[in-house]
């Protein structure tokens, strides 16, 4: 919408680059061009703002196909006006002098031309299409029909409407349609799903299986060589045992034969032990065969006396005492 401002009783206008406006005065036309910038009366000023500027249109509508299913169609038409002067001469694109709004709605009756003319040829291409075609190769074939249609539409370059691209966004048709459409593929994708996992425990069940297997045999190696472990641990107690045993036959053997050595060493020791004995108990014999039997009374009183008690003291009476000096003097003079 162009700027308007007032000053002094006139109106300025000053518009964007993407409008082309239009002004007339008693029919004649004083200014004509985009992005216009001028000073008018608006009593006697008659204005049009056309844009110049591409511009989106999105439509939907329904349509039915070859096989009596309802499809709803999405689909962008971008046009642009590329004749101004022609398109404000066939649609009202006047703008009030005083607001610079527009008088009519232009846009909406451009966007009805453009939407019933794309949903003609549109339903058409779908009429005579099966549903499952539709879905796969409707989108390229409406969009190509639709692009045909408008420009061969000859109603468009006389009102000076150029359409510039035309893109069809979706084809689909009703939800239960739809979901009964999908069941099939989702299916399928099911079975691939649970084929997957067979195989995955099929796997994971081989896997569990040569696990298994390798810990059988892990078991009877180690039970092999357990067995080996035992035989070699009766061998090395067998040849313990015997050779313990041959130790102490040696040692035994030596035993004995040490005892024997020590035994006759003993014998013959108390035999000269003995002989020394007896010699020395004849020559002691022999000396008490020689002296004198009042000596041998003394001496035998004496080994007596050592082996009594301990005496304090002795009272011997006087005839005691005369008989010992007398045999004790007698013993002297004899042995000179």
């Amino acid at each position: 919408m162009a700027d308007i401002t007032r000053r002094f009783g006139l109106r300025h206008l000053r518009s964007a680059p993407t409008a082309h406006i239009r002004h007339l005065r008693a029919g004649k036309v004083v200014h004509d061009g985009p992005g216009l910038s001028f000073w008018y009366r608006s009593l006697s000023a008659a204005l049009s703002e056309v844009p110049v500027d591409d511009r989106e249109l999105a439509m939907s509508f329904h349509a039915r196909t070859a096989d009596f299913q309802d499809v709803s169609t999405q689909a962008t038409v971008t046009y642009r006006i590329s004749d101004p002067v022609t398109a404000a001469a066939r649609i009202d694109f006047s703008v009030d002098p005083d607001t610079g709004a527009w008088r009519g709605a232009p846009l909406e009756q451009l966007a009805t031309l453009l939407t019933e003319t794309a949903q003609q040829h549109a339903l058409d291409v779908l009429a005579r299409t099966p549903l499952a075609a539709a879905l796969v190769d409707g989108v390229a074939a409406v969009r190509e029909r639709i692009a045909a249609g408008l420009a061969a539409e000859p109603r468009l370059p006389a009102t000076g409407i150029e359409v510039v691209a035309v893109r069809v966004v979706a084809i689909r048709p009703e939800a239960e349609v739809e979901r009964a459409l999908r069941t099939p593929a989702r299916e399928l994708i099911q079975q691939e799903a649970d084929r997957a996992t067979y195989e995955r425990r099929a796997v994971a069940v081989e896997r569990e299986r040569a696990i298994a297997e390798n810990e059988l045999a892990s078991q009877i190696e180690l039970a092999r060589r357990e067995e080996q472990l035992v035989d070699q641990r009766g061998t090395n107690a067998r040849r313990e045992a015997e050779t313990k045993a041959a130790a102490d036959g040696v040692r035994t053997e030596a035993e004995a034969i040490r005892k024997v050595r020590i035994a006759k060493a003993e014998a013959e020791a108390a035999r000269e032990v003995g002989q020394a004995r007896a010699q020395a108990q004849s020559a002691w014999l022999e000396v008490h065969g020689r002296t004198d039997p009042a000596v041998l009374h003394a001496l035998a009183a004496t080994r007596v006396a050592e082996n009594l008690p301990r005496i304090e003291s002795l009272t011997l009476s006087p005839d005691v005492v005369t008989g010992l000096l007398a045999k004790l003097g007698s013993s002297a003079s004899g042995e000179r």
